[in-house]
């Protein structure tokens, strides 16, 4: 669900009027799929994920008085669920003595016995194709592939060059077309 400017910009005001319950509910339910989603993509657990997710929300009603409005809501939010979602995978791996490559496997693997995975022999491939990406790659593979965002929505989400982005999409496509067939 997209909001338009003006009411994204009402949405920023109310939020920023302490407390304003309403207008926070109205953040969540407007972008918590989403956010879910991009997320869980990233982590592959469903819990790991609704911790996540609230920690998002907690670190985004703490800090909504910061934004400047700079960038639209939506990307801020991108990018603070992006770096939670980072900094909860590097403390896996840390605690586990392991590198980021071998969580990832780990992840992927538990992925079949998730009951709240419904892919596939196919899905479970791709996402092993994903992995083997470069973290760039990976993040703007998923945000392109699952989340069908523009190249202009991910250079604001990621603060790289569209044209850099094409590129980085191309060739994560053409790794990962060159996996799936030699699989």
């Amino acid at each position: 669900m997209t909001i338009i400017k003006t009411t994204e910009n009402q949405l920023i005001q109310d939020l920023k009027k302490k407390p304003n319950d309403t207008a926070f509910a109205t953040l969540v339910t407007t972008f918590q799929e989403r956010l879910y989603w991009h997320i869980r993509h990233m982590v592959k657990n469903h819990e790991d994920t609704d911790d996540i997710l609230q920690n998002v929300f907690i670190k985004v009603h703490r800090n909504i008085e910061n934004f400047k409005g700079d960038s639209k809501l939506y990307t801020w939010l991108y990018r603070i669920a992006t770096n939670e979602a980072i900094t909860f995978l590097n403390k896996r791996a840390k605690h586990y003595q392991i590198s980021n490559e071998d969580l990832q496997d780990r992840l992927i693997d538990s992925l079949e016995s998730d009951v709240y995975f419904e892919g596939n022999e196919i899905q479970l491939k791709l996402q092993r194709a994903i992995q083997k990406l470069p973290a760039k790659q990976q993040e703007v593979f998923r945000m392109k592939y699952f989340e069908d965002l523009t190249y202009e929505q991910l250079s604001d989400i990621l603060g790289t060059s569209t044209g850099a982005l094409k590129s980085s999409y191309h060739i994560a496509t053409k790794k990962i077309t060159e996996y799936l067939t030699n699989t």
